[in-house]
């Protein structure tokens, strides 16, 4: 009987105590359970660290480093593309509240590379990143006024931001146009003054061609291009350098719809599915067949998880956040 008591007693010695540790210490206090089954007591500061350390280690696998732009011998200038990065403080504090590792509230950061398109010498440009999931579309406008209100309304219904290079001589001409398509957030670019065989010009008359578009541009629509697209394609290393004097890079294409030639325009757009890529450098005109056939381009490209831009867009190093595994969950 006294062995019992005493035994009674030293149990109640032994609750009373760790009560009195629980609601004394200011360090909060959690149960644990053990891949054997066995439960442990542990201090929300353990449990921190346990985490963070999964975190980390989860890291070590799914970092991903930027890659650097380049100068390649047959696409030319090639842009970088920044690396992923768990950011373990902003994973941690978003975990804390089930104090157990979940992948899918991981936070990720960009982390840009040390060579980007802008640190490289003037070269033109094809292609954006081949990691990129990204397409731009590039309209070359010198022509084709009529089919312009049809496209900018088939890529506003669906969304879509895209890139319209604007000849000077017509900007000049086609004012109201110009501002419809600026109005509509597409961006801009410089498709020469008037539409020559760039490659077949001097240094400064090249330069001239590409300044007084931009002049004009500048006067019609508030703001100076950033790109050339030089007509046809046609340059020189001269036509590379009068655009490097303006602050320009020369973009040309990876994918060609050629709707000049008046295709069908299903087969058109099929074919440019068929040749698309991540990075990818869409080339159109205002056509008829590019009115018929830009709808199904846009819905056979985009069912290969490829978005679809501007130019400045998929030319940039950035990810973009869709790109970033970060689901902002705040009920879980």
């Amino acid at each position: 009987m006294k062995r019992n008591l005493m035994s009674w007693l030293v149990f109640t010695v032994l609750c009373v105590g760790m009560l009195a540790v629980l609601f004394s210490s200011p360090v909060d206090y959690y149960i644990q359970t053990l891949k054997n089954g066995e439960t442990v007591l542990v201090t929300a500061t353990d449990s921190e660290s346990r985490l963070r350390e999964q975190i980390e280690a989860h890291a070590d696998k799914v970092n991903i480093p930027p890659k650097n732009a380049v100068v390649d011998r047959v696409w030319k200038a090639i842009p970088g593309l920044n690396g992923l990065e768990v950011d373990v403080d902003a994973s941690l504090e978003r975990m804390k509240k089930k104090q157990r590792f979940q992948e899918n509230l991981v936070v990720f950061k960009e982390v840009p590379p040390q060579v980007t398109l802008s640190d490289l010498p003037p070269a033109p440009v094809y292609k954006g990143h081949p990691d990129k999931p990204m397409v731009a579309f590039i309209v070359n406008v010198a022509w084709g006024n009529e089919y312009i209100p049809d496209i900018l309304q088939i890529l506003r219904e669906e969304g879509l931001r895209v890139s319209f290079f604007l000849e000077g001589r017509w900007t000049k001409e086609n004012m109201e146009l110009a501002r419809m398509i600026a109005q509509d957030g597409h961006s801009i670019g410089n498709h020469s003054y008037s539409h020559p065989q760039m490659e077949r010009l001097s240094l400064e008359a090249a330069r001239q061609e590409i300044s007084k578009t931009n002049e004009v541009i500048e006067a019609v629509l508030g703001n100076k291009p950033q790109w050339f697209g030089p007509p046809s394609g046609g340059y020189n290393d001269l036509t590379i350098q009068a655009a490097a004097e303006e602050n320009m890079r020369t973009v040309l294409w990876s994918v060609d719809t050629i709707d000049w030639k008046n295709p069908n325009p299903d087969e058109m757009a099929a074919r440019v599915s068929e040749q698309i890529h991540p990075g990818a450098i869409v080339l159109m005109h205002p056509t008829e067949a590019v009115t018929k056939g830009l709808r199904p381009m846009i819905k056979q490209i985009q069912a290969k998880d490829l978005r679809i831009s501007n130019i400045s867009d998929v030319l940039s190093e950035q990810r973009k956040s869709q790109e970033v595994v970060s689901l902002l969950l705040d009920d879980f």
